[in-house]
């Protein structure tokens, strides 16, 4: 098998290039697209020092069933509508949570182009819970 693919790379080494290539720039765009990630320690760090607020951007029933202390609720495919209420938290890192990261991503980018400072919880909320840190209903 890894002889096989050794000898198409090498036969074929214009198309390999290629693909090398588009993984790279694949991998750069969509690591920059959400911005920041932060670890659950950072997220802590951030809203003990009072730099940071928690955005949970889960649909209304995730979040009634569990989400991190103090954290503000915008459903993601209502933020940008209701972006002007997050205004009075614009000195602060707005940190977006979802449920696995799938959308903190979007939902930062357009925290960002809004002017907010906004970063995202790596791994969203299946990483709170594998810290085995708290969830308030």
């Amino acid at each position: 098998m890894l002889a096989n693919l050794i000898e198409f790379a090498t036969t074929h080494y214009v198309l390999s290039g290629a693909f090398v290539v588009l993984l790279a720039l694949l991998v750069f765009t969509e690591l920059l697209k959400g911005g920041k990630s932060l670890s659950s320690r950072e997220l802590t760090a951030l809203i003990n020092t009072e730099q940071g607020v928690v955005l949970d951007v889960r649909a209304q029933k995730d979040y009634s069933a569990g989400h991190i202390a103090g954290a503000l609720h915008i459903p993601h495919d209502k933020l940008t509508g209701r972006v002007g209420e997050l205004e009075k938290h614009k000195a602060k890192t707005l940190i977006v949570v979802d449920a696995m990261g799938q959308h903190a991503g979007t939902a930062s980018r357009e925290l960002k182009k809004a002017g907010f400072n906004a970063a995202k919880l790596s791994g969203g909320i299946a990483s709170w819970r594998g810290d085995n840190l708290p969830l308030v209903k």
